[in-house]
């Protein structure tokens, strides 16, 4: 199975594998998880506090995710002016509202940053052996892989607060779902929950999501963390998981290290 979703990240699969793995694990699943509510008095606190200053792009570069960082992947750090690099004009979502949660799905930057850089990991994956390579528990398990796609950007003036908030107003008037075109592809968001954010940042918004792309829902996890003036989005899908339905965890280790990577 082939969707924008995937392509955004990166995933690539043999047509053949994918099909004999829908067929044999076909299905979905909704996402059942609850979040934490909005934390409007810790959003207010951080709004009132003096905006940090954006990093310069040379620091912004140092201070993205490198080769060796987290262990058990690998990085790209081409990703920028890549096929796999989306815009933010090239997204649109079709009701206004839930622009932001299109931004984070399609890994494009939200507001207008002073500088962004983008990286993607890769997890290692599986490798069958001779014996079992062609059963279906073998083939599924080498597609177990979390891509994670990073978008950092720096911003001006109180911008990186603006995107947290912003964030946060769409998920509370989006959570039945929106539709947005990326890079001319139309995807399907049937239900957007927000989940628990992760410690580490000054602020941070987490939300799982329900894509729908070519008759079938995958879940996608997503996270905007601020640290000082500078905003991760971290958009992860697991290639097992877009093919079963399934949940998957959420890669915490590779956004652990790339806040921590930020001071």
């Amino acid at each position: 199975m082939r969707s924008s979703a995937v392509r955004r990240l990166g995933l690539a699969a043999s047509a053949t594998t994918l099909a004999l793995l829908t067929t044999a694990c076909g299905g979905s699943s909704d996402e059942g998880d609850k979040g934490a509510d909005t934390k409007a008095d810790a959003s207010a606190s951080a709004s009132a506090a003096p905006a940090a200053e954006a990093l310069s792009a040379a620091d912004l570069e140092k201070a993205a995710l490198a080769q060796g960082d987290v262990e058990g992947g690998e990085v790209d750090t081409e990703i920028d002016g890549s096929e796999d690099d989306v815009t933010a004009d090239q997204v649109e979502a079709e009701d206004a509202a839930c622009a932001s949660l299109a931004l984070v799905a399609a890994g494009a930057a939200q507001g207008e940053p002073a500088a962004e850089v983008k990286r993607m990991w890769t997890e290692e994956a599986e490798e069958p052996s001779d014996a079992d390579a062609m059963s279906e528990d073998a083939m599924l398990a080498s597609l177990d892989v979390e891509k994670v796609f990073l978008t950092l950007a720096t911003y001006e003036d109180g911008g990186a607060e603006k995107v947290v908030a912003d964030t946060e107003a769409a998920l509370e008037k989006c959570a039945g779902g929106f539709t947005y075109t990326a890079a001319g592809e139309k995807t399907e968001i049937t239900k957007v929950a927000p989940t628990e954010a992760p410690a580490g940042a000054d602020e941070a918004v987490a939300m799982n999501l329900t894509m729908t792309a070519e008759g079938e829902e995958m879940p996608f996890k997503a996270v905007v963390a601020r640290k000082g003036a500078t905003v991760v989005a971290v958009g992860a899908m697991n290639l097992a998981s877009a093919v079963t339905g399934e949940d998957f965890e959420f890669p915490t280790a590779v956004l652990d290290t790339q806040l921590r990577k930020l001071g």
